[in-house]
């Protein structure tokens, strides 16, 4: 199918009953999206084709994961196809939850519930193994009170996480934008960084999808480095460490060797 429109470049859309300007973080303009689409279902970014040699070597099929602003993606339906247990789905719309749980009713690896994903307090400290995340962070960011949401994202899903566990961003945000927002001060993270191409691209890529590019010890790209793709998506793996360290929390110029499903 046809993608939708991506999101305009402030974030915002418009309340057609009140002509109110609604934020990309509110679930006002969710909702009135996801019934204009008809639960169509759609994956931002990448689908899970891409993706699968990140999530199979930090997830494996047996974590307990959680897929953040799932919207209508088929990711969590093909990583159940792929092997995967249980994964939590949630979304700020109720709208596509409910659409999501009425398609998905007689799968029960898969559950849905309507969360605004900087206040998961339904769920207990450390009570997953990995969270997935691909597009909403990049929303809020165009929302109102774009720093304060970020914050109270990454601090949640921190919370959630059990030590050793896997945060596995996908955004538009270069290292520069991202790790910042990644390093609040009550997290610890390891973080290693991936670049894909979008999909479609026809470019040539000399990296190995599994490659990971360096950073400076300031959590930034090296001098002079540029994606093959200028519209790349970033992928960055953060790993949850036991102890805080703060702002200053490291990143890693490579990774350990490991096998490879």
């Amino acid at each position: 199918m046809s993608s939708p429109p991506p999101p305009p470049d402030d974030g915002e859309g418009s309340d057609g009953n009140t002509g109110r300007s609604l934020s990309y973080g509110e679930a006002e303009y969710w909702d009135a999206r996801y019934v204009e689409e008809g639960g169509a279902p759609y994956d931002w970014y990448q689908r899970y084709d891409a993706l699968r040699p990140f999530v199979r070597r930090f997830a494996p099929p047996a974590s307990r994961l959680l897929m953040i602003g799932c919207g209508s993606a088929l990711m969590s339906e093909d990583m159940v196809s792929d092997g995967y247990l249980e994964i939590v789905n949630i979304d700020i719309s109720s709208v596509v939850i409910e659409m999501m749980r009425k398609k998905y009713f007689n799968i029960p690896q898969l559950q849905y519930l309507r969360m605004d994903v900087r206040d998961m307090s339904m769920f207990p400290d450390e009570s997953f193994d990995c969270a997935i995340d691909k597009g909403t962070l990049d929303s809020l960011m165009c929302g109102v009170d774009a720093p304060l949401s970020a914050a109270q994202m990454v601090s949640e899903v921190d919370r959630l996480l059990r030590p050793g566990g896997v945060f596995i961003l996908i955004t538009y945000g270069d290292p520069s934008v991202r790790v910042p927002h990644l390093n609040q001060p009550a997290c610890n993270w390891k973080i290693v960084l991936y670049i894909l191409p979008r999909p479609g691209f026809t470019g040539k890529i000399r990296r190995q999808v599994l490659d990971p590019v360096p950073l400076t010890e300031r959590g930034r790209l090296p001098d002079g480095f540029v994606p093959e793709d200028p519209d790349s998506h970033y992928v960055y793996v953060c790993e949850k460490m036991q102890g805080l360290t703060g702002a200053g929390s490291p990143t890693v110029n490579h990774i350990e060797s490991q096998g490879e499903e």
